[in-house]
């Protein structure tokens, strides 16, 4: 396409060609290739030059200029030029000093080097193009379902023919016993799109909850219209799901639209996911209804919400704790995921035993530190002064109220309980200077003092020692041992940090840290 004999409207019906076949704009092919030919144009004419390039976007007519600075002394003759120069060249009133001028240059057969550099300048530039039209047109796919025939099987994870591109569903984004064959027509969710240097990756699940969320929005008229809302959705793939709907509309039951007419729309559902059986759960403001009815067919005796730690208490009879808790705590596990709140599940004699165990501890610790009488111990606990910040921060008015107690014991319990916050905050200080815990960990904020000495002994005592740490290892969490799931204990999980807060204690810690 380079030759001076090849047809010039024979080269626009090759940049047509590509266009199409390539399905990108025309524009990128006609530039592609003026930037192919400047290329192979600097090879013959010199490198040092300045040149430019143009084709008729109406005729296909090639245009080789030479770009020529005009000024007043030269001192590169093969970018600049005098003004009296460029009059010889272009003939017009208008060049002055500063402006440019363009000398035409001969349209010549670039030779088999140039024509073949010009070439993988073109190739290139269209397959850059290209990749950006497949990656725009996929971008906004992320979160849609998307089907398409499986290609092959690699290393276990499964490639996609999606038409246009590839997309790829990796091992452990496929459904546990699924059974893909190369050829089946799969459908799987979009998570990422993801953009990078030799092209861009689409990344499908069909172990993704929100796989199930898209399947329903598939399926469901009333969830497409936006009458009915999905809140949330938890997902043991191939197992068991839960999914959490509400209805805009009073008078539409949201969990009998989601079944379908002798369930035929959630039979399609589980069809699709070889099986797996869904529970589909009506969403309530309040928070003990919708936990019992995440944990059915359960039968839910009490409900003791710790807003703050996002935790929830399950009590229950000895014989519904199975049915809570569910084949390998799978039914107990999706609750907390669909509610978004850690779940601890008692019987109602592991509940009294607890209280009681609690009861006595509190007690202990007054009498032990206020050096008070077991009966006036279990007196103020009993009225909920269960610690002794609680009596230091506490009026005398407030104390005084118990019975037995009056203006004068309920003064000297304030007393003795910040005497013995004191004492105990000099000895903490003292035991962290034993430690070697540094100052700049010490005056974190939302560090207490117990949680400096536990990580004192865990040999976290400098600031970027305790930043270099990971939520999980804070509270506690999971970790993978020869393919075992083995619970492991937190540094700081006797302290019930919610996992923001051991997040945002992290998160202050690097940013002082690192700054």
């Amino acid at each position: 396409m380079l030759n001076r004999g090849l047809d010039k409207l024979e080269l626009l019906r090759i940049v047509e060609a590509v266009a199409n076949e390539k399905s990108i704009d025309k524009e990128l092919v006609i530039g592609s290739m003026e930037s192919a030919i400047q290329k192979a144009a600097l090879t013959k004419f010199g490198s040092e030059n300045e040149i430019q390039v143009e084709i008729n976007r109406d005729t296909g007519e090639i245009t080789i200029q030479k770009v020529l600075n005009i000024v007043e002394n030269v001192e590169d003759p093969s970018r600049e030029i005098t003004l009296d120069a460029a009059k010889k060249i272009e003939k017009s009133d208008e060049l002055k000093i500063g402006g440019k001028v363009f000398e035409e240059l001969p349209q010549v057969d670039f030779g088999r080097i140039a024509a073949q550099s010009a070439k993988q300048v073109i190739s290139s530039r269209v397959r850059e193009a290209e990749k950006n039209r497949q990656y725009q047109d996929f971008i906004d796919k992320e979160g849609q379902i998307l089907s398409g025939i499986i290609k092959r099987l690699e290393f276990g994870n499964v490639i996609v023919d999606l038409g246009k591109a590839e997309g790829v569903i990796k091992k452990d984004e496929l459904i546990p016993r699924e059974i893909l064959k190369t050829g089946d027509r799969v459908k799987a969710y979009c998570y990422e799109v993801k953009k990078e240097i030799k092209g861009h990756q689409i990344f499908l699940s069909r172990a993704h909850p929100q796989f199930l969320a898209r399947l329903f929005f598939q399926e469901v008229p009333e969830i497409y219209e936006g009458t009915i809302e999905i809140k949330s959705v938890a997902r043991d793939p191939g197992s068991r799901a839960k999914i959490c709907v509400h209805s805009q509309d009073s008078s539409i039951d949201p969990v009998g639209a989601c079944v379908g007419m002798r369930g035929s729309r959630v039979q399609t559902i589980v069809n699709e996911l070889h099986g797996e059986k869904i529970d589909i759960i009506k969403w309530t403001e309040d928070l003990p209804t919708l936990i019992s009815e995440s944990l059915s067919p359960a039968e839910i005796l009490k409900v003791l919400i710790d807003q703050d730690n996002k935790r929830i208490d399950i009590i229950l009879t000895e014989e519904n704790l199975s049915k809570a808790i569910g084949r390998r705590g799978q039914n107990v596990r999706l609750a907390s995921k669909l509610t978004n709140y850690e779940i601890d599940i008692l019987t109602d004699k592991e509940d009294s035993e607890r209280r009681q165990a609690e009861f006595k501890e509190r007690t202990e610790t007054l009498i032990k530190n206020l050096e008070v009488d077991e009966t006036l111990g279990q007196l103020l606990v009993s009225e909920g002064f269960y610690s002794i910040e609680e009596i230091a921060n506490s009026n005398e008015e407030d104390i005084s109220k118990i019975d037995a107690i009056d203006t004068d014991t309920a003064k000297e319990l304030i007393e003795r309980s910040k005497e013995t916050l004191v004492k105990e905050k000099e000895a903490i200080s003292q035991k962290l200077k034993e430690l070697g815990v540094e100052e700049e960990l010490i005056s974190l904020k939302g560090m207490t003092q117990g949680m400096l000495v536990i990580l004192g002994q865990k040999n976290i005592k400098k600031l970027t020692d305790f930043a270099d740490l990971s939520s999980d290892e804070l509270i506690g969490g999971f970790d993978e041992i020869k393919g075992k799931k083995i619970r492991v204990d937190g540094y700081l999980e006797e302290f019930s940090l919610s996992r923001k807060e051991a997040d945002d204690l992290i998160m202050a810690a690097r940013e002082i840290a690192y700054k």
